[in-house]
């Protein structure tokens, strides 16, 4: 292999690896955040989650254009930000939702068993969101070949085409 070059797995285990060290930097700023206006504020617990969610969201997107997917297309930016926004909406409402349900549903209310249920929800969100954000708003660029010919590198039409029939040999007299 030359350098620079590598296999999938490494790619994705490397893609995996900094995807992960993002979503631990917002893990840490949705925890602060999520903790301290349990402790400090009377905003209810989900309330007070939600907006601890929204900051690790803003902090997330610069980590994954900037370091994750620093490699990726840049070219629709509006686009790749209401994808991103949309994709991470969901996620809130997934980790929020089994907040939630902890909460109100089975009265789990005291800071651990928040915080336990925060991990699960954020967990659960975090495969979600890696799905999405890598198949959907940082999308890879296509690789090229720098070895082949243009020619090479273009794709029939009509699919592939049947190799030219060989000539007739002519006979001159």
């Amino acid at each position: 292999m030359e350098p620079g070059s590598e296999g999938p797995f490494k790619r994705l285990a490397r893609e995996v690896a900094k995807f992960g060290a993002v979503g631990v930097v917002g893990t840490v700023v949705n925890f602060a955040v999520s903790n301290l206006l349990w402790h400090l504020t009377s905003l209810q617990a989900v309330r007070a989650n939600v907006i601890a969610t929204i900051v690790a969201i803003g902090c997330n997107y610069v980590g994954f254009r900037y370091f994750t997917y620093r490699d990726r297309d840049k070219s629709a930016r509006t686009k790749e930000l209401s994808l991103f926004l949309a994709f991470s909406l969901v996620g809130l409402v997934i980790e929020n939702g089994i907040l939630f349900a902890a909460i109100y549903g089975f009265g789990w209310d005291s800071s651990l068993q928040r915080n336990v249920f925060k991990v699960l929800g954020i967990g659960i969100a975090t495969l979600f969101r890696f799905w999405s954000y890598r198949s959907w708003v940082f999308k890879a660029l296509p690789v090229e070949d720098e070895g082949e010919e243009p020619a090479a590198k273009a794709k029939p039409f009509l699919g592939p085409q049947p190799e030219p029939l060989p000539r007739p040999k002519q006979h001159v007299s």
